[in-house]
């Protein structure tokens, strides 16, 4: 009988989002530009030669062991797991054979795995019930963004001065406009002001924000908590957002995560203060935020993905914009 994971948070993930593969890759594009062919040949050879070498950790790493830990919380006869990690990756199944036995060496339970050779990653992540994508491959986080599929991210390289994280919760960090909500207000705020902004915010307080790119995933953890004991403050999944908004744009935001039924954990309105020095606080497995500016200074310290914006988005017009009169 098919094994149903609707019911299971489900992450997919890159092998170059797990592992530091920097070095092998680095093999690859320096002939990439070359000769193409010729690089995946030097590429395979590496990969083959170094199959023994164990693998350092990518960053998206401790976020992968800590959800699997949760799922030592699953209920004596529940055969729906809480959480499913699947590693899909451009790699072929020759070239991905050392990052199969690098997942059984250090014993983790991860049993699903698609090696696409070259194929976009994202193509295949419907069909694997994955609620979160994360990748190092601009093209398949485009995609994904693109299609609505589900929730992706790109991840930043592995923190320089990484902090010890909490090995009895999983926390997430997520930024709020054009991650958890539509880019519509940071429209707003990046065309007319922060006045207007504000002002808007404040006469739409009642007003639920719309869906961004990872409001879906937010109530698939919303769920996954409730399968969980210690509900609440005290729940093994901990969520947070970290915003640049302060008041009087901060209600809004509580209404709508009201009008979603999820709860929140932690709500920081940072007023334009440095999300990096709250983030070292909180210490979050991983923090989603869409714009370079921030995720730059956090990623040396936390596990952090960019939020790409969809390809036709207005917001990315903008941006792009400001950066060519810079």
């Amino acid at each position: 009988m098919p094994i149903d994971l609707s019911e299971t948070l489900v992450i997919g993930i890159s092998a170059t989002a797990l592992f530091d593969l920097s070095e092998a890759d680095k093999v690859f594009r320096q002939k990439k530009a070359e000769d193409p062919e010729t690089a995946i040949i030097e590429y395979r050879e590496y990969m083959l030669r170094h199959e023994d070498e164990p693998l350092k950790d990518g960053t998206g790493m401790p976020l992968v062991k800590a959800l699997l830990g949760l799922n030592k919380h699953q209920a004596e006869g529940d055969k729906n797991p809480i959480v499913e990690v699947v590693v899909i990756s451009k790699n072929s199944p020759e070239t991905g054979f050392r990052v199969l036995k690098e997942i059984r060496r250090r014993g983790l339970a991860i049993t699903r795995s698609a090696f696409t050779a070259g194929e976009p990653s994202s193509d295949y992540l419907e069909a694997f019930y994955v609620d979160l994508f994360l990748t190092t491959d601009e093209m398949d986080a485009q995609s994904v963004v693109d299609t609505k599929v589900c929730a992706g991210a790109i991840v930043k390289e592995p923190p320089r001065s990484p902090h010890e994280l909490r090995d009895d919760q999983v926390r997430f960090a997520f930024d709020a406009d054009a991650v958890l909500f539509g880019e519509e207000s940071e429209l707003i705020n990046q065309t007319e002001g922060l006045d207007k902004f504000w002002e808007i915010e404040d006469l739409q307080k009642e007003v639920p924000l719309q869906e961004g790119p990872h409001a879906n995933l937010l109530r698939k953890l919303s769920k996954i908590q409730e399968r969980l004991p210690g509900r609440i403050e005290y729940s093994p999944v901990r969520l947070a957002i970290m915003t640049a908004r302060n008041s009087p744009a901060e209600i809004r935001v509580i209404n709508t995560i009201r009008e979603w039924n999820v709860y929140i954990d932690q709500a920081f309105f940072l007023g334009g203060l440095q999300k990096s020095r709250f983030l070292k606080a909180f210490k979050p497995h991983i923090f989603f935020d869409d714009q370079d500016s921030h995720l730059d200074t956090a990623a040396l310290d936390v596990p952090s993905a960019k939020v790409l914006y969809p390809s036709d988005s207005p917001l990315k017009k903008v941006f792009a914009e400001k950066e060519a009169h810079k």
